[in-house]
């Protein structure tokens, strides 16, 4: 994995832009991910988004964060 998700801050840094509701900075984010770590968060907020138990507005900022990264490798 690359530094980006090797400390503790900057991870909470990555999955603060993720779910944080704004396409442009999830977007950023999400490209500095190798294409591994792309899949794994990818996953993840798949799973956020579709499973129980994870509290609604996060379901939510998971949705809109698959719709902005679909959007980027769609377009």
């Amino acid at each position: 994995m690359t530094s980006l998700l090797s400390s503790s801050d900057a991870l909470q840094s990555l999955w603060d832009q993720l779910l944080g509701r704004e396409t442009d900075k999830i977007r950023s984010a999400f490209e500095t991910l190798s294409s591994e770590e792309q899949k794994v968060v990818y996953t993840h907020l798949f799973n956020m988004a579709n499973e129980p138990g994870w509290h609604p507005e996060q379901r939510a900022s998971a949705r809109f964060a698959l719709k902005a990264i679909e959007d980027l490798l769609i377009g």
